[in-house]
């Protein structure tokens, strides 16, 4: 399987929001406060009515985003996904069929795992990069264990990732962090939009500056 490669996707922006609401027509004011705190990589979730249809429109309302889809668990619903315009699909779980299906497409996927089994068996069937879930469970430390064995791996925390371990994440070796909660609020239930653009802000600063004093010292 050919492992689609998604630096160019994320490039400089190593925060990923994820966002879960009632229904698909509650994101477009969401999106936009998210942009303007500088958050472009945006995961619509399936747990969310409405995705589908909107998700299209979505990818053509927001240029600057990088829409894809979450909670992707089945090779039909990556499909779908994919020909609506999703420009990344991140399941929970390992579902190599869903990574077969992004591979074949050459659209990024990041599948679900927690133990080196599920990261070892969605890495060799080519998973752009891991989606460790639920990653406070184990801590930033993880990495560092995981990539003992397994050096190549790519490895992104998920799951109650707030804003003070970010730094640690990313100093551990995560490319980008996958912030829901934490960075969401109370966006979808009537909540200041502008403080959630100061918090993606502070998000984005945070994980930038720590990727950056990586890099200087790789």
């Amino acid at each position: 399987m050919t492992r689609v490669d998604f630096s160019p996707l994320l490039a400089d922006d190593p925060v990923i929001a994820v966002l879960r609401a009632d229904h698909a027509r509650e994101y477009p004011p969401v999106i936009d406060a998210l942009l303007a705190g500088g958050v472009r990589a945006i995961e619509l979730t399936l747990s969310t009515a409405g995705v589908f249809a909107q998700i299209k429109s979505l990818a053509a309302e927001f240029g600057d985003a990088v829409i894809g889809l979450g909670t992707v668990t089945t090779a039909a619903q990556a499909e779908t996904a994919i020909e609506n315009g999703a420009k990344f699909i991140v399941s929970p779980t390992a579902e190599l069929d869903v990574i077969r299906v992004a591979c074949d497409a050459g659209v990024p996927v990041f599948p679900g795992g927690l133990t080196p089994t599920e990261l070892y068996r969605c890495w060799e069937a080519g998973a752009s990069a891991l989606k460790l879930f639920p990653a406070s469970v184990v801590g930033p430390r993880y990495i560092a264990d995981i990539s003992g064995p397994f050096p190549d791996m790519r490895i992104i925390p998920s799951g109650g990732v707030g804003l003070d371990d970010v730094e640690a994440w990313i100093a551990a070796g995560a490319p980008a962090v996958s912030i829901g909660g934490p960075l969401l609020g109370d966006a979808f239930s009537g909540g200041d939009l502008i403080a959630l653009s100061t918090r993606a802000q502070q998000f984005r600063t945070i994980a930038g500056d720590a990727l950056a004093q990586r890099k200087a010292v790789q």
